[in-house]
């Protein structure tokens, strides 16, 4: 229960992400690394993310990613959610993407 609250109470701090209408779909929008220092302004999928990758000791799999956050790493359907949300922390200059397709963080 004290994870939980704790959770809350850091969720409730953040800045809310910006969400935009993309061919009538609202879809949040994921500022780049230079338009916004802040990782508050980030979902907070995406903040565990960034912070997994950090933690880690080198470049990191999308699969260990996901086995960190919970989700069945065997099922790569489970996955492709996930690989597009760290591929777009990439795209952004948040993350580096390695050839091999293993992800770092920035300095």
């Amino acid at each position: 229960m004290n994870r939980l609250a704790e959770q809350v109470q850091a969720d409730a701090g953040a800045v809310a992400p910006v969400s935009a209408k993309v061919a009538g779909r609202a879809v949040l929008l994921i500022p780049h690394r230079s338009d916004a220092a802040d990782e508050g302004a980030l979902p907070g999928d995406y903040r565990k993310i960034l912070a997994i990758v950090r933690e880690a000791d080198g470049p990191v799999q999308v699969r260990a990613v996901g086995g960190r956050l919970g989700l069945d790493a065997s099922v790569r359907g489970k996955l492709e959610p996930l690989r597009a949300k760290t591929t777009k922390l990439a795209d952004r200059g948040r993350l580096h993407k390695r050839g091999d397709g293993r992800f770092t963080a920035r300095p």
